[in-house]
């Protein structure tokens, strides 16, 4: 069964960043095969793991929709969708991309989302981790895009907007009753010494926070250059940081099973 991990968080915390270095840690560490999803419409995960998105979702639900009455004789629809969003899957060794993207015209997030949901739930079973990057604030949870996760990594920047939006999505996974089976707060883009105000809202909120993610000139670097982010040395302190993050989420018991 495939053990899922989401990530969520305010616009500029660096989910897709910190998603994608969690990628990286799974695929070095001989976890796959690994199940990527781009759950954002602002689709951009493709990009930071060096992967060339064809098609989206989205665009695949839209061209359905305008002509589904050239689904071939002898075909349900329900399986000529499914046959159709086979297309978005970017297959590479160890390693598949799934990215929603969105449709065009007005309402045309929530339907894909709906899709995508079931079309992952079918997937994910042929995958030992499947890694969700969520658009940024909170609407994707009250459309159930986030769902029957295993680990909901929340992401805050430096700062107290941030933390304050991790409080209001933790409210909302609650309120919502969603199926999340553990819950991390992760600080990203850190200085080496947290800001008096970052920690007092903290304690405020009483967020205890399971990885504190420094800032990285490499990773800045990276994605200035549109190098995939699964280049990135291991030497990296955001590398360095996610890695020792990841190991202690996963049971070292589960990733030697998965590696024998």
């Amino acid at each position: 069964m495939s053990f899922s991990i989401a990530v969520a968080g305010k616009g500029g915390s660096g989910k897709t960043s910190i998603a994608s270095i969690i990628i990286r840690y799974l695929k070095n560490a001989g976890l796959g095969p690994i199940l990527a999803v781009d759950a954002d419409p602002n689709a951009n995960l493709g990009e930071s793991l060096g992967l060339d998105i064809k098609q989206t979702v989205g665009k695949i639900l839209y061209d359905f929709q305008r002509d589904k009455i050239n689904i071939p004789p002898g075909m349900t629809k329900e399986a000529y969708l499914e046959y159709k969003l086979n297309e978005a899957m970017v297959e590479t060794k160890g390693l598949d991309l799934l990215t929603m993207g969105r449709g065009e015209g007005p309402d045309c997030y929530c339907y894909p989302n709906t899709i995508l949901r079931k079309f992952v739930d079918t997937l994910s079973e042929n995958y030992a981790y499947m890694v969700m990057d969520n658009e940024a604030g909170m609407e994707h949870l009250s459309r159930g895009t986030t769902n029957d996760i295993d680990e909901l990594l929340i992401i805050s920047d430096h700062s107290v907007k941030g933390v304050r939006t991790v409080a209001r999505i933790r409210n909302l996974v609650s309120e919502l009753k969603l199926l999340v089976k553990r819950q991390s707060v992760v600080i990203n883009f850190a200085p080496a010494k947290l800001d008096p105000l970052v920690i007092a809202e903290l304690d405020k909120l009483g967020i205890s926070p399971v990885a504190i993610i420094p800032f990285d000139e490499e990773v800045y670097q990276y994605d200035l250059k549109l190098k995939p982010l699964l280049g990135l040395p291991d030497a990296s302190k955001a590398v360095t940081a996610v890695n020792t993050l990841m190991y202690k989420l996963l049971k070292p018991e589960k990733i030697q099973m998965k590696r024998g």
